[in-house]
């Protein structure tokens, strides 16, 4: 039977020496002894669950799509991915949707895939056949979603479909802005200050008291999507015990007073904040307020994040870092402190538990999936968007050196990555438990 082992294993939040065996795709035990594959001194943990990724395929595939975004989370330890219901044409907000999605995934994926359904206005009647069909929640905007076919819901609307997906326990997904705290973007296209101010730290944090509230009132869970500020994280810790947040690892190693004017590769939607919103997102993690730290991958060609321009008005709003989130992540963590075993929760167990995945995906045990990655946090990854497997090499953390390194990926019990050499194909799709 194939095994596994290493003096550094994370195991029920804990980091020990341990043996793992597996069989038919599924861990069989977990104990001591020789092993196939021994790593020495390498962390083994648990495939990471990336629940917030933008495929964008079928539609808009120019910007990403299932072959290239399941690549790139298989060189960076990800073995599973949940795909956001838009930048799609169409979004997945109808069954006929969810159909024609996984119909362009077939034969694409190298990892596990599985999806979010969207709400927009008209779409609550699609909500009790998608929850049926597996998706793993539905994520809504109170803004413009930047994309005409996924338009924003109004405050009662949202009550309305959370009060459904209550009865059907599965989550709703909100992201975290509020219109009305919006600034016009004044002076020049190309400042950054410009665009930050546009988008002000009050703006999410309005949200997030609308989401605790509308959570509060249906007794639906709901999660509050890439977490920016400080001011959203205190709300976060006095909202209701349904109510859960994520931050991204550009929130958590960029300021806003290192980003230069023009530099439009940086620009998503919440924005990057000043330092002091970083610190606050870490203490959040630290006290468990915030659950999980995910991508938000969201790639686009080079004309639309108008690299050539600068201009922050005009440029699409989407950072890509599916890739390289475990060592994004690593770099911050461990100069505060945080060990291997923080990094398993917030890059895996939290978002497979979030999805509904957690029956088969999160952690290492008896009679889950046989998915692990295995990576070296004393080693470094220097990111280069030419070695990024995603369709469009832009990337802010051009030219970074980031602490720690994915040594390999196994996907039910098979290595599908090692040396950063990813094996296609080999994943499936998935339904919320």
């Amino acid at each position: 039977m194939p095994s596994i082992k290493s003096s550094r294993v994370v195991l029920d939040g804990e980091i020990r020496p341990a043996t793992i065996m597996f069989g038919e795709g599924v861990v069989v035990d977990v104990g001591a002894g020789p092993a196939d594959r021994d790593y020495g001194d390498k962390v083994i943990m648990s495939g990471l669950v990336d629940s917030h990724v933008h495929v964008n395929e079928p539609g808009r595939t120019d910007w990403e799509g299932f072959a290239t975004a399941t690549r790139a989370a298989a060189a960076g330890g990800t073995t599973t991915i949940v795909d956001m219901p838009l930048n799609s044409v169409p979004p997945t907000v109808s069954i006929q949707a969810l159909a024609a999605k996984r119909y362009a995934a077939e034969g694409k994926i190298s990892v596990d895939v599985a999806f979010w359904g969207g709400y927009i206005p008209g779409s609550e009647s699609q909500i009790r056949g998608l929850a049926e069909q597996g998706v793993c929640g539905f994520k809504s905007f109170l803004v413009d979603s930047g994309v005409p076919e996924f338009p924003p819901v109004s405050v009662d609307e949202l009550r309305d479909a959370m009060k459904t997906m209550a009865t059907l326990g599965v989550p709703a997904l909100v992201h975290g802005e509020e219109h009305s705290a919006f600034e016009e973007h004044k002076g020049d296209a190309r400042s950054y200050g410009s665009y930050l101010a546009s988008r002000p730290a009050d703006s999410e944090a309005r949200a997030v008291e609308v989401v605790a509230e509308l959570s509060e009132q249906t007794g639906a869970a709901a999660h509050v999507l890439h977490v920016s500020s400080g001011d959203s994280v205190g709300v976060l810790a006095r909202g209701p015990e349904t109510l859960t947040g994520e931050t991204c690892p550009h929130y958590l190693t960029f300021s806003s007073s290192e980003i230069p004017d023009g530099a439009t590769q940086f620009k998503c939607s919440p924005p990057i904040r000043e330092a002091s919103h970083r610190e606050a997102l870490w203490e959040g993690l630290r006290k468990g307020t915030l659950a999980m730290v995910v991508s938000d991958h969201s790639p686009a060609p080079a004309d639309l994040k108008e690299l050539d321009s600068g201009s922050f008005e005009s440029a699409w709003g989407g950072i890509a870092s599916l890739q390289i989130r475990l060592p994004a992540t690593w770099n911050g963590a461990t100069e505060r402190g945080f060990d291997p075993a923080d990094l398993a929760e917030w890059l895996s167990a939290a978002p497979a538990r979030l999805a509904g995945l957690d029956d088969r995906k999160g952690s290492i045990d008896v009679g889950k999936d046989a998915d692990f990655v295995v990576w070296d946090p004393d080693g470094e990854t220097d990111v280069r968007g030419i070695d990024l497997q995603h369709r469009h090499p832009i990337t802010p953390y051009e030219g970074m050196r980031l602490r720690g390194r994915v040594l390999a990926t196994i996907l039910h019990g098979e290595t599908i990555c090692e040396d950063a050499a990813v094996t296609d194909g080999r994943g499936r799709m998935l339904a919320r438990r």
